[in-house]
Order: structure tokens, then sequence, then C-alpha cells
């Protein structure tokens, strides 16, 4: 195939808008302009990462797959956010996706930028087949323990998806005497893209609850920290003492 007659704009519009046959991508690879061995290479390495991400993607199917072949239906994956933090809720979310369907890029929250978790959520909550979401605070966590406000967190988001799941796949945690079938995975929100998928929704909520009390607390910079221990946060406690929003049984060493 010869290609010497086209330039490498035209080249790179004709990869763009079609799938390069076998017998272009053989002449880009054998044509000698710098340019175009660029875009060869490019090309290759965008192919390559697309591999990679649906491979990914398929691993973070294990186990959905095998509940789907076993006849269930509905799988919920669920996770939090917000247990270790020093201030605000713990936020769980529960989501259903559909049979089969895989969301690119969807993994652990903590993997990724705000901005693409930003754009996931928006995605998820299009294709999900129902969302739940609970949100416990922090004055309940001080009272029953973060685990326990962490469950009940979950519990709450079950029972607000509009459809509930049959089976519920849990980032590490176990609902205790629940009537609907459970799996809990350490790193789920690794090895799972409902659980992932969930995770994503709980960040993005919770982070969204500490922007907006950032304005009625001001000063101790939730926007920035979400509440987590950092110095920036540690430092305004000590200046501006405890705002409404701290778990004590979490700040006690500055009461």
């Amino acid at each position: 195939m010869d290609i010497s007659g086209l330039t490498v704009d035209k080249l790179a519009q004709i990869i763009e808008e079609s799938t390069p046959s076998k017998e272009l991508l053989e002449a880009l690879k054998a044509d000698e302009r710098k340019s175009v061995k660029k875009l060869f290479d490019k090309y290759i390495r965008t192919k390559e990462a697309e591999s990679r991400s649906k491979e990914k993607s398929e691993q973070l199917l294990v186990f959905e797959r095998r509940l789907w072949n076993e006849g269930w239906t509905l799988v919920g994956g669920i996770d939090e956010a917000g247990r270790g933090p020093l201030a605000g809720p713990v936020v769980a979310a529960c989501v259903v996706l559909p049979k089969g369907l895989i969301i690119a890029g969807v993994d652990d929250s903590k993997k990724l930028t705000p901005a693409k978790r930003e754009a996931l959520y928006d995605e998820i909550f299009e294709k999900a087949v129902s969302i739940g979401v609970g949100i416990v605070d922090n004055n309940r966590i001080d009272e029953v323990n973060i685990l326990n406000a962490t469950r009940e967190a979950m519990q709450q988001a079950i029972e607000r998806c509009n459809i509930r799941p049959d089976y519920l796949l849990i980032d590490a945690v176990r609902l205790d005497d629940h009537p609907i079938p459970q799996l809990s995975i350490i790193g789920g929100d690794r090895r799972s893209q409902s659980i992932a998928a969930a995770s994503i929704i709980a960040k993005v909520i919770r982070d969204r609850l500490m922007n907006d009390y950032s304005a009625i607390y001001p000063g101790y910079g939730f926007e920035k920290h979400k509440g987590y221990g950092t110095a920036e946060h540690e430092a305004a406690i000590k200046r501006l003492g405890l705002s409404p929003l701290h778990r004590r049984s979490f700040t006690g060493r500055f009461a």
C-alpha cells in the first residue's frame, strides 16, 4: 500500500475516523518519515492502553459474572467513603449495574482524579439499574463507633435503592443478619466493578458535602482535605477549636 502521497495530517484523519486496515498499519510502520513513525507509535500505544483497560475491566467482573451465572441478576456493590476523617459523615452507596455492562475507567475511587470521579459519577447514575445512598453524621459515629455507623450507612443505602439487589458484594464489611445474601471482599473496590462504582458514588457525594460544609464552618479547609487529618487541618483545630462537624471520638486529643 503506497501512502507516500498522503500527509501526516491526512493519515491521522484516516486513523481517527476509521479502524485502519492491516495493510495501512504495515505501510505506516514501513514509512521512513519521522512524523509518520510518531503517528504509528502513538496509535500502537493507544491501542495497547485500550487493551489493558479492557482487560482490567474484565477482571473487575469476575465476582459479578460468577453470580450472574448462578442466576443472580441484581448484584449490588456496596462501599463507603469517610471512615477515617476527623470530621464529617460517613457515606455509603449501593450500586446495581446492568448484567454484562462494562463502564470503562471504573476503579477504586482513591486511584482516580476528582475530574475523572465526577465524569464516572454521571455515567454510573445514567446507566445503573438502581442506586441507593446512606449518610450517617458525626454525632451518630461518636455514639455507636465508626464501624457500626458504616454498617448503618450501608443498610440505608440498600433500603434507598428503588430496585432492591438480590445479592450484595461489600467492600471488607459484613452486614450481620441481613436477609439479602452477601459476600464481603477485602479490597473489593479494586476487585469488583460494582463495588468500585459504589466507591465513586460515595466519594463524590461526600466530597460535595464537605465542600458545602466549608462555607458553614470556614477556616478549617474542609474543601481541601475533606475532613482528613492533614497538618493543615490539625493546625486549624488548634487555632479555632473543634467545630460541630468534628467527631469527638476521633479528636479527643484536641478537646
